[in-house]
């Protein structure tokens, strides 16, 4: 099998004691776009858009109520405009067996989340028009579904993620060079790294602030420490294992290390290696440190966890750039949710502004008892034997202008083999549905919304609607129906968006032939409860702050 993870593989590590234990396993990585409610109408107003990158505030208006959804929604288009491994740092701290407790816990902890083209935000393009961020988010989001469904493939089928990654992307591609909609802009500052929400957090002692992505669809937190030999250009400095007291390395051998999906030895250390479907990967010595947060209670302060599992990597490659790392809150035993949950409930939630809100409206991401509300309604998660790190949910139907579509159950189902299904996720941006219920759900929107001017499609987008000179547009309204009752009631702005600012709107789903995802356009305004104690998701309109 080699000797080292990747160092052994290329010669390197210099190490006889190399000893690795390899089960090629994938995640997934990063991205995103907009908010939600239920009602009967939604208007918009829209007005010439500027070349700085805004987006128009979008007002839902009650009508009627019904169970299923309500007829339509007007909504006033008020347009804004846009505008390889290297020696690990040595230390003599070695950690053996977790012992996470916290300082100041109380019900629980958070952390405030930022949209990566917030305007006040540090990873925000230069001179970048609404269309061109588009393009580039959608295109990113392309290829973090082939990640997912390259991931699920492997554990499923067995089959090889890395070809099966590189065929469809290059299926893409071919398909991209005639299409300019597929094409990543050339702008100054815009790059392609994953990831669309961050998180700002402190790690080690003393603590040093950083941004890392937030990620569903993976277990593990890393980020990029000294010294790096293949690193991507972050924001900020990157950390140095060396500079914090609290650091300490994981033995080969503790539980911890045997928790990994792919680790090694070098000496008595533990190595860890992440590979995500789309090709990108981190690796470096696997350690322990401490993460600061803000308190989730009243009182305020700040927070302390100690002896938090993290990769420090000083090899990573592929579609990183901007965040410092990844923090991973899938349901795998080394996530972050799964490593805090003894000290302070294996409970998170989130509600994500949308892309065009300012820092200074950033919302926030809890820990512990205090990320459940009430008046949520929860929804039992699937087990998928055999992926543990996904949240799959059971949905039964969909409602376009309050009519209950006709769409086959087996359509959202997972099937025995591990395959299909319905994931809740983060990173993934626009709702992807299984091909029948896509279809059935935009020819439903279609025929309701005959009275719209329609125009070409943008990217992955196949409705488009030309809405230059409207002040007022009526659009049915779209229901995510699940399994008890926890109902998706979406406002117009988070299926009917800008692409441009020439008043051009897209009805922001897509079809798939692998399992269907529901992305964070759909999710933006919702607060979305992770309770991993009583294995439910739940949903509750309205709570970001």
């Amino acid at each position: 099998m080699g000797e080292d993870i990747r160092s052994c593989r290329s010669g390197g590590g210099g190490s006889s004691s190399c000893v690795v234990g390899m089960m090629l396993a994938m995640l997934i990585t990063v991205s995103v776009f907009e908010p939600v409610s239920s009602s009967a109408r939604q208007q918009f107003f829209a007005a010439p858009g500027s070349y700085t990158y805004q987006r128009l505030d979008i007002h839902v208006t009650e009508k009627t109520t019904s169970r299923r959804g309500d007829n339509r929604r007007s909504f006033i288009p008020a347009s804004r405009g846009m505008s390889e491994f290297l020696p690990r740092a040595s230390t003599s701290a070695v950690h053996d067996q977790l012992q996470t407790h916290t300082t100041g816990g109380g019900d629980g902890v958070q952390a405030n989340l930022m949209h990566r083209y917030a305007p006040s935000s540090p990873f925000r393009p230069v001179n970048a028009t609404r269309s061109q961020l588009m393009k580039e988010s959608l295109s990113r989001d392309y290829i973090r579904v082939l990640g997912i469904h390259a991931h699920i493939q492997k554990m499923v089928n067995g089959m090889l993620p890395e070809a099966k990654f590189q065929t469809l992307y290059q299926q893409h591609e071919e398909a991209s060079a005639g299409n300019s909609d597929f094409q990543a802009p050339v702008v100054s500052g815009l790059t392609m790294g994953s990831g669309e929400y961050f998180v700002q957090l402190s790690i080690g002692t003393p603590a040093k602030s950083t941004y890392l992505v937030v990620d569903t669809g993976s277990d593990i937190l890393w980020l990029q420490c000294s010294p790096c030999d293949n690193c991507y250009q972050q924001s900020g400095p990157v950390f140095n294992p060396l500079a914090s007291s609290t650091y300490a390395t994981v033995r080969c051998g503790s539980k911890l290390c045997l928790d990994l999906d792919i680790s090694g030895c070098q000496q008595s250390d533990c190595l860890y290696q992440v590979d995500y479907g789309d090709g990108s990967f981190t690796l470096g010595d696997f350690s322990t440190d401490t993460v600061t947060l803000n308190s989730a209670t009243t009182a305020g302060g700040q927070v302390v966890l100690n002896s938090i599992p993290m990769g420090c990597g000083h090899d990573n490659e592929g579609y990183f750039v901007g965040a410092a790392g990844l923090l991973g809150l899938g349901k795998g035993p080394l996530s972050f949710p799964s490593q805090v949950g003894a000290a302070i409930g294996d409970k998170f939630s989130y509600c994500l502004t949308d892309r065009e809100t300012d820092t200074t409206d950033r919302s926030l991401l809890i820990f512990g008892n205090a990320a459940v509300p009430a008046g949520v309604m929860f929804t039992p998660q699937v087990k998928n034997a055999k992926i543990s790190t996904f949240y799959y949910l059971q949905m039964t139907g969909i409602s376009v202008g309050g009519d209950l579509l006709s769409i086959p159950a087996h359509v959202f189902q997972l099937d025995a083999s591990g395959d299909g299904g319905v994931i809740i996720d983060s990173g993934t941006s626009v709702t992807r549905l299984a091909n029948a219920a896509y279809i059935a759900m935009r020819d439903a929107f279609r025929a309701a919304t005959k009275k719209l001017t329609s125009t070409t499609g943008f990217s992955l987008f196949d409705t488009c609607y030309d809405l230059v000179g409207m002040t007022t547009v009526d659009v049915p309204t779209v229901t995510l129906h699940f399994q008890n009752g926890a109902d998706m009631d979406l406002p117009a702005s988070n299926y009917l968006i800008p692409v441009d600012n020439s008043n051009t709107y897209c009805f922001a789903f897509a079809g798939t032939t692998g399992p269907s995802i529901i992305g964070n356009v759909q999710q933006q305004g919702f607060r979305v409860v992770y309770d991993n104690v009583n294995y439910q998701v739940g949903f509750l309109p309205g709570q970001c702050t």
